[in-house]
Order: structure tokens, then sequence, then C-alpha cells
């Protein structure tokens, strides 16, 4: 963990490794996809029905990324649970990213409903972010995560109608 210039409050740009790390766990599906001989891919043939929620979906999520691997709390350590909410909110972002996993593994057999698409795929992503940086003491990535969970969400529902 490193911390080099403080940009408000307790939070400071800086370095923080495990960031890239959770951001890799959480595209493993993408990674392991080609392995599987899918029928349909919905989530990877949409076709696009804004591209202005294209653009700023894929600013937010990029920042969410850069911001959860750059900023970082004052008192922040490498990797700490310690605490009540700190407990919590890892927890809850683990267990987001677990049911993340499930729906992937929902959507690589064949069940890929509308429900299984939006909640499992489109929707716990981003919430992963927001838990992370409530984790972390990172508001700047909560309130980013945040606006890329609405903006993603109300994006790829708007692809997937236009089927």
């Amino acid at each position: 963990m490193v911390k080099w210039l403080k940009i408000f409050e307790n939070q400071y740009l800086g370095f923080w490794i495990l960031g890239l790390v959770l951001f890799a766990i959480q595209e493993i599906p993408y990674m392991v996809m080609p392995l599987f001989r899918l029928e349909t891919n919905p989530i990877m043939n949409m076709r696009e029905s804004s591209a202005l929620l294209d653009t700023c979906e894929k600013i937010l999520g990029s920042l969410c990324v850069a911001l959860m691997t750059f900023v970082v709390h004052k008192n922040a350590v490498l990797f700490s649970v310690n605490g009540k909410t700190e407990t919590v909110f890892f927890l809850l972002a683990a267990a987001v990213l677990l049911l993340n996993f499930f729906g992937w593994a929902l959507y690589f057999t064949g069940h890929q409903s509308i429900f299984v698409m939006m909640f499992f795929i489109v929707l716990l992503p981003p919430l992963y972010y927001v838990f992370i940086g409530l984790w972390r003491k990172n508001i700047i990535l909560t309130v980013a995560g945040s606006v890329f969970l609405i903006v993603h969400f109300t994006h790829v529902l708007g692809n997937l109608k236009m089927k």
C-alpha cells in the first residue's frame, strides 16, 4: 500500500495492488468464456441501444477500477477486516462476488433469462465495487460504483429489450 498525495480529508492518491487483484477476480468469467461453447451468448452479442449510455458505462466502469486501485484511505493497510463495519462490507463484497459467479455458472449452462442476466451478471459487479468502497472507506469509489450501477443496469436492460 502506497500513499502519494492527499486528495481530500482522509482520501489519498496512492496504489493498492489488491485493487487490481479484486478486479481480475471479478473478470474471471470473461476470461473462461471462450472455453465454453455457448449456443447463444446474449451478453456478448447485444445490439447497442444508446451510444451515450455505452460511453458513460465504459467511463464509469473504468473509473471504478482506477478508484479502487489508486485511491486509498489515510488509515488503510494492505488487507484488513478489523471491526464490525469492515467485516460486514468485506463479507458483502465476497457474497456479491460469489453470487455473480453463480449467475455466470447459470449463464454458461444455458440459463440465460433476463432475470439471470440482469440480477447476477449486470447488477452485482457494480454492487461489488460499492461494497469494496465501503469496506475500504473509499467514498469516491462508493459513489462512482453507485452511479455505475444505475447506468450499467439501465444500459444493458435497454440493449436486451432491443432484441
